[in-house]
């Protein structure tokens, strides 16, 4: 009997590649993985290692301290970080450590430093919305990111931030990461740390701060700018809300606890006045970018800044300012310095700073450059110049009495302001000429070369302007404004201002001769508002429709540059270079100049014999409110016989001119050269009998002004 065969076995089933495929991508995933952990732990403990010791961060700066003296020596303002008393732990109260923690990292203390269920969040909230509106960081990160990185919001930079959480972890407990995070952590208006911020906006220390205070502090951290309670208190007091409530849900506080906090009844501590010495701050200071390189050490900055002149100064434009107008002010000394700096009527209000910011038509002040140019190529004080109807490229310059007064001098031409002869001397020395020394007198603005530029139709600064009257006041030498003489760096100098004295614009003699056009209108023409009792050479400056308001000049060593006018440049009633510029001009150089000696000019204003009072103000000649010489003078000081046109010296309008109303009377009253060589003391010798100079009477003692700040 056969045996049975056995059945052969089933063949196994063939093992499918995916599946391999599938184990090998496992297996070198988890060996990757362990390679990425075995580098974080290595990466971790090679940062820990590098980290600076506790009492190190504890005494490392927030940023870089500055504080500015002005010319006395006395701190005028302290900029950068405002420190505030370092709270150990203990004394930081609960409220203010729960208020932050439920806020900012409700899992803080459970965490290793990076939280995985916040970054899920963060990533979540991103694809939702298509762009990052959460943050995943942990306060242990942003304190890694506050004291070791930017706030730069890159891949790279967030892995180094959790590399350093993971190491800060290791090197710190959580009392003392929560205890530097509390005292360096940013809340705004140059507060680090809690206690700054509490003195900052309540007015004492963070270790008596209330429920609703901390509230309103721990909010801060998000969004200073926008949560800051003395910014947007709304915002403040919304935010403070969620940051109640939040504490409530985390169980820091009670329902009755939240319901107790009156985040709308804290009362602010009241802001640090003001005033107008930021102006002056705001412009001096960005220049250490290019002075200096110190990024780190706190600065002492030494300034040019006078604070009397300053105080001199804010009050002058107060209290001539028209009402509605901005005015601003720039003084400086014969080398430069800035002693003075008004922007504005009021800083708190508005930090736009018009003495350096602003670009406003000049009017007849930018006279300056086409007489200097007309001298410069020859043109004396004593030429004969007729003051005629005259075209360019047909544009017809008008004066602003309507009148025509035939030969005149350039002496009296540009005393009075007359624009045809301002027009005439820019075509003959070409106006090219001019706007090239406008730049070569500090002018930075485009300067426009149309005919019509004589009169001031290009912008400028007040700044510049004042720079270039000082540059003729030096004598032809170029003068540069500066603020900053001295910089100090933990005791050691690191900077000092030199003055370059080496830049000749014009020769001395074409200086000279500027002068003596200068002083001779503050003596009998439009400026004669600006005179102080002593030798003071300037120009007036009025634009179309009375826009601007302008009188530069200088006395004793001491130029000052004067504006007003409107920021939306419309028109003010009754402005003009002579009134109210004038005056304030005026106003500040009295005080500004009376302890500095009387300082005569190359080329004084002479006086006849019998005009001569024994006083130096008749010498000087005191503004006569309407009367010069027994003829009525507008309010520019032009000699006129009927009322004076309303309208401002330059008659502008977009850059050609305009005729001012029709006032003339029937028989007009021509600007008569004999008047004018009369008054001062320039007659010739054929029509008048010779006189002697005489000598200038002693001054008398000027009253003390002292103006409020």
């Amino acid at each position: 009997m056969a045996r049975a065969r056995s059945p052969k076995p089933a063949p196994k089933p063939a093992r499918s590649p995916w599946r391999r495929r599938i184990v090998i991508a496992l297996q070198l995933l988890i060996g990757m993985g362990l390679i990425a952990v075995a580098a974080l732990a290595v990466a971790v403990y090679v940062t820990r290692a590098q980290l600076p010791s506790f009492s190190e961060l504890k005494s490392s700066p927030n940023g870089q301290m500055i504080r500015v003296h002005a010319s006395d020596g006395s701190v005028i303002v302290s900029l950068g970080p405002s420190y505030g008393e370092w709270l150990p732990y203990e004394r930081i109260p609960a409220v203010m450590r729960d208020a932050t923690i439920s806020v900012e990292d409700r899992r803080f203390r459970s965490h290793p430093g990076v939280d995985p269920i916040g970054v899920a969040r963060s990533i979540k909230a991103r694809w939702d919305r298509g762009r990052w509106t959460q943050g995943g960081s942990t306060i242990t990160q942003q304190l890694a990111r506050n004291i070791f990185l930017s706030s730069q919001k890159k891949f790279g930079r967030k892995f180094r931030e959790g590399i350093l959480a993971l190491a800060i972890e290791r090197a710190f407990t959580k009392d003392q990461i929560l205890e530097l995070y509390l005292n360096k952590v940013y809340y705004g208006g140059g507060a680090y740390g809690i206690d700054a911020a509490a003195r900052k906006f309540f007015g004492h220390g963070a270790d008596e701060l209330t429920l609703a205070e901390a509230a309103v502090i721990a909010g801060l951290v998000k969004a200073p700018s926008n949560y800051s309670p003395t910014a947007d208190a709304d915002a403040a007091v919304g935010r403070a809300g969620v940051v109640i409530e939040t504490m409530k849900e985390t169980g820091a506080i009670t329902a009755s606890q939240a319901a107790a906090a009156d985040v709308e009844g804290l009362k602010l501590a009241p802001e640090p006045r003001q005033n107008s010495v930021r102006y002056f701050t705001d412009w001096a200071l960005p220049q250490l970018d290019v002075l200096i390189d110190e990024q780190q050490a706190p600065l002492e900055v030494w300034t040019t800044l006078d604070p009397a002149m300053q105080r001199q100064a804010d009050a002058a434009i107060r209290a001539n300012v028209p009402g509605g107008a901005q005015g601003a002010l720039v003084s400086l000394d014969r080398d430069g310095a800035v002693r003075a700096m008004v922007g504005g009527t009021d800083y708190v209000s508005s930090i736009y700073n018009r003495a350096t910011q602003a670009q406003r038509q000049p009017g007849s002040a930018f006279k300056l450059f086409v007489y200097l140019a007309a001298l410069e190529a020859g043109h004396k004080p004593e030429d004969s110049i007729v003051d005629e109807p005259i075209t360019i490229d047909g544009w017809s310059p008008r004066n602003d009495s309507r009148r025509n007064s035939g030969p005149v001098s350039l002496r009296t031409a540009f005393a009075y302001s007359l624009n045809t002869v301002a027009a005439k001397l820019g075509q003959e020395v070409g106006f090219a000429t001019v706007a090239d020394m406008a730049r070569r007198f500090g002018i930075t603005t485009t300067v426009n070369t149309h005919p019509s530029m004589v009169l001031g139709t290009s912008d400028v600064r007040l700044l510049d302007m004042t720079r270039a009257f000082a540059s003729v006041a030096n004598r032809g030498v170029a003068v540069a404004p500066y603020g900053i003489t001295r910089v100090t760096a933990n005791g050691e100098t690191i900077y000092t201002h030199e003055v370059d004295r080496s830049h000749v614009l014009v020769a001395p003699y074409v200086a000279a001769e500027m002068t003596d056009l200068l002083q001779t209108a503050v003596n009998t023409g439009t400026g004669r508002a600006a005179q102080i009792g002593r030798p003071v050479a300037g120009k007036t400056g009025t634009t179309s429709s009375s826009k601007d308001g302008w009188f530069l000049g200088f006395s004793s060593g001491l130029t000052t540059g004067v504006w007003f006018g409107r920021d939306n440049a419309r028109p003010i009633s009754g402005l003009s270079g002579g009134r109210a510029p004038a005056l304030a001009w005026a106003a500040f150089m009295r005080p500004a100049t009376a302890k500095r000696p009387i300082e005569q000019f190359e080329t004084q204003v002479t006086l006849p014999e019998w005009q001569l009072e024994p006083d130096e103000e008749s010498y000087y000649g005191a503004p006569d409110d309407g009367e010069s010489g027994g003829q009525m003078v507008d309010g520019d000081g032009n000699p006129v016989t009927t009322a004076p046109a309303d309208e401002g010296e330059d008659a502008v309008i977009d850059g050609e001119s305009r005729p001012a109303p029709d006032t003339a009377p029937a028989t007009p009253q021509q600007l008569n050269q004999d008047w004018i060589d009369r008054v001062t003391g320039r007659s010739d010798p054929s029509r008048q009998p010779p006189v002697t100079q005489p000598r200038a009477p002693a001054p008398r003692p000027l009253q003390d002004e002292r103006p409020t700040q």
